[in-house]
């Protein structure tokens, strides 16, 4: 094995000798030394170990000599230096370079310390024909850091915040920099201070945190709302280089301010009669912060409006306080007002606030007089009038009031609304008067009530007015006898008990309380009648008039006094005509129908039974004649038929249809399948009607029966063939008719046909239902 690389140094500061790795083919650990084994006793060299090599950034002259490495093994025509590595064949490229033939290693650009603070290389010894001399060997080179980088702040502007007031020593922020120097030495070192922040000097700054203080009392919202302090960093502790920022501080308010009154006293104006209108403003200050609690005002009434005629609010914009009417303002009643109002703040003031003395002030309100409308201090007016009273009559005096009792004004009146014409007014005294009787009943009457509108104008500029409401009641006067209705009674059977009553009413032109209830009386000049008649009262408008002996048949005219509940009452005698018949077993007129027509209008309660009776039964002979004609066109077609038995034509009607009924012969003919063979095919099928139209198409047509026999089972196929459609379900319906043949063995249920024999109808029978009946079959009967 050769002696081991040889390492120099041209400047010997930077060198030390030491050990170096181990070389190839060096003797492994433990062996005895190379001398020994060569069995020589030469020393053999240890390897140079070089030290970090350390140069200075932004070194300005260069190219400049690092350090030379030497090779102690010389080879016949020398040796091949080389160095690989950052800065030399890696990025950054030539910043490092060496002389091949010298070793020596050149700086040539200027370093930066904050880009790279150190290179390790590998340095190369060869010959000539490119073999490897020796191992590679490290070679570090330090960058040593100079002061070349300023301090720099995070960001340019820093804010806080504290309250006004706040204590010495209250943190309010921090500020910090940064330097991008070595931070092992003093070149980051960086120490902060306050340039500038006014001639207060209300704030202090750790030099070493950068925090941010109070340093004294005193602070102020209202004398200095915002602090701007300029903050500088320096690094050398604070010998070196230097950059500065910016800290903004804001005081928040605190309510230690409260409102005050602009003036003591306000003077204001408002017309009488307005409400809700702003009077106007009384004006505060107050030195908090505007728009927030602490300055918000809040005012009050204290004295001087026990009515509570004014209200007060805050402006919120201008924190002013703004007077307004709550109620009516009377310019004859009171027309000046002195308010004393207080304000104070929204929020509780700090209780190291001084008090204000101007937080009362008064405020002087002068009530304007205006021109006002005329009052009617009784409206409506409420009056009554009898009925009938004569034109001329004084029915009230009807006036309003002026409320300007300091200005007199006359007021006149007029009628603005009279529907009939009926009254007349004097225009100055205001005086109501009937111009013509009204009669009753009126349309211009409301339930008794005659409604009549006043007008009162003043003789101001412009004039006002106002409107008054006339309600006069027309009192009833009973000037009225009630009325029997109708006059002429009608028929009572001569015998007592049933049958023998009749129902007598009456009318009265009077309203209420002057008419009904009525009171009806057999005439006390003819104390006779209470023998054969009495009058017992039904309601309150009718009485039941009934036979309490037998009478004979005949006319009848008898006296009755009647009279109405009125106050006075009015009474009348009236003559009732009536017919007294002869009565049946049930107590029933038996010729009631004559006696009607010879009595009149009257009608007994045995009659109106026969009427309505009669009624019914012309209704039904109505209804059994329509059957008659019906039947006799059914005998009629019948009877054709049996003339002509070899056409006869079945008919099944489609009644969803509307056709001629019984008269159309253009339905389905049942012929086809009682004699098939006399119809040709169908060369396509029928289209069905009652199917959707997406359905299938029905299938063709079955060969119709041959005989009539075959007819039900065509009629089966058929169903079984709908019935497996499965295009048209459910419109597919199989109708089912009884076919009742040629004719019927029942007989006919009116006997209407009878006449078809030219036989009169017995209506004897009619006497075995009853003597209801029995007048029907002496009319109708044989």
């Amino acid at each position: 094995m050769g002696p081991p690389l040889l390492l120099a140094c041209l400047l010997a500061p930077l060198c030390a000798r030491g050990a170096s790795p181990a070389q190839p083919g060096a003797a492994a650990p433990g062996s005895p030394p190379a001398w020994r084994q060569q069995g020589g006793l030469r020393r053999v060299k240890r390897a140079w170990v070089i030290p970090p090599i350390s140069v200075s950034e932004n070194h300005k002259r260069i190219p400049h000599l690092l350090v030379q490495i030497k090779s102690d093994k010389q080879q016949p025509g020398g040796v091949i230096y080389s160095i690989k590595g950052p800065g030399v064949d890696e990025e950054p490229l030539g910043v490092f370079s060496i002389d091949k033939f010298t070793g020596k290693v050149f700086l040539n650009a200027m370093l930066d310390r904050e880009e790279n603070d150190r290179y390790r290389l590998k340095a190369f010894a060869l010959d000539l024909g490119g073999a490897t001399l020796e191992d590679p060997t490290d070679l570090e080179i330090i960058v040593v850091d100079q002061n070349d980088n300023r301090p720099l702040f995070r960001q340019d502007v820093f804010t806080g915040r504290v309250v006004e007031g706040a204590e010495p020593g209250t943190c309010v922020l921090t500020v910090d920099a940064t330097d991008a120097d070595d931070p092992d030495t003093d070149n980051a070192v960086l120490r902060y201070s306050i340039l500038e922040q006014g001639a207060a000097a209300m704030f202090g700054i750790n030099a070493t945190t950068g925090e941010i203080c109070t340093a004294r009392p005193g602070l102020d919202r209202e004398m200095v709302g915002v602090y701007n302090l300029t903050v500088q960093a320096a690094d050398m502790s604070g010998d070196g280089l230097t950059t500065t920022a910016t800290a903004v501080i804001y005081l928040e308010d605190v309510n230690d301010n409260p409102p005050e009154f602009t003036k003591e006293e306000f003077s204001l104006e408002v017309e009488e009669q307005a409400v809700g209108v702003e009077v106007g403003k009384v004006f505060v200050h107050d030195k908090d912060l505007a728009g927030s609690p602490n300055w918000l005002a809040k005012f009050t009434i204290l004295e001087g409006d026990p009515e509570g005629a004014f209200a007060i609010r805050t402006d919120p914009y201008t924190n002013d306080g703004v007077l307004s009417v709550a109620k009516p303002l009377d310019h004859e009643a009171r027309d000046r007002f002195e308010l004393t109002v207080s304000v104070r703040n929204e929020r509780p003031l700090e209780p190291a606030a001084p008090a204000s003395p101007r937080a009362l002030a008064t405020v002087r309100v002068r009530v304007r007089d205006v021109n006002e409308a005329p009052v009617f201090r009784e409206n409506p007016r409420r009056v009554s009038v009898l009925e009938g009273t004569p034109p001329g009559t004084p029915v009230t005096t009807y006036t309003a009031s002026d409320p300007d009792t300091r200005q007199l004004q006359t007021l006149t009146y007029a009628l603005l609304y009279d529907p009939a014409g009926w009254l007349q007014l004097d225009p100055r005294a205001g005086v109501v008067r009937t111009k013509r009787e009204l009669l009753h009943p009126s349309a211009f009457l409301q339930g008794g009530w005659y409604i009549a509108l006043v007008l009162a104008r003043d003789d101001a500029e412009p004039p006002l007015s106002a409107t008054g409401t006339l309600s006069i009641e027309i009192l009833e006067v009973n000037d009225h006898a009630p009325l029997l209705q109708p006059p002429a009674g009608g028929v009572v059977c001569g015998r007592p008990g049933r049958g023998g009553t009749l129902l007598l009413g009456a009318t009265d032109d009077d309203r209420p309380p002057h008419a009904a209830p009525f009171h009806f009386h057999l005439s006390p000049q003819h104390p006779q009648l209470t023998r054969n008649w009495s009058i017992a009262r039904f309601n309150v408008t009718h009485a039941v008039l009934a036979v309490l002996a037998e009478l004979p048949e005949g006319p009848y005219s008898l006296p009755l006094l009647l009279r109405d509940s009125g106050t006075p009452p009015r009474e009348r005698e009236q003559l009732l005509n009536l017919s007294v018949c002869r009565c049946g077993h049930d107590g029933t007129c038996e010729d009631g129908v004559l006696a009607t027509a010879t009595a009149g209008a009257g009608i007994t309660l045995g009659a109106l039974t026969i009427i309505l009776g009669s009624v019914l039964l012309l209704l039904a002979l109505a209804g059994l004649g329509a059957a008659r004609v019906r039947g006799r066109r059914r005998a009629l077609r019948q009877g054709l038929l049996r003339r002509s038995r070899d056409d006869i034509r079945d008919n099944i009607l489609n009644y969803d249809e509307q056709g001629g009924g019984e008269e159309d012969q253009d339905a389905y003919d049942i012929n086809q399948l009682r004699h098939p063979e006399l119809f040709p095919p169908r060369a396509k099928p029928p289209v069905r009607r009652d199917t959707p139209l997406s359905a299938a198409a029905p299938p063709a047509p079955r060969k119709l029966p041959s005989s009539p026999s075959d007819i039900e089972d065509f009629i089966n196929e058929g169903l079984e063939a709908a019935d497996r459609d499965p295009g048209v379900p459910p419109y597919d319906t199989a109708l089912i008719y009884d076919y009742e043949g040629s004719g019927s063995v029942a007989s006919p249920l009116s006997s209407i046909v009878s006449s078809l024999t030219d036989e009169d109808q017995d209506y004897d029978y009619l006497s075995e239902w009853g003597p209801r009946f029995r007048r029907l079959a002496d009319l109708y009967g044989h």
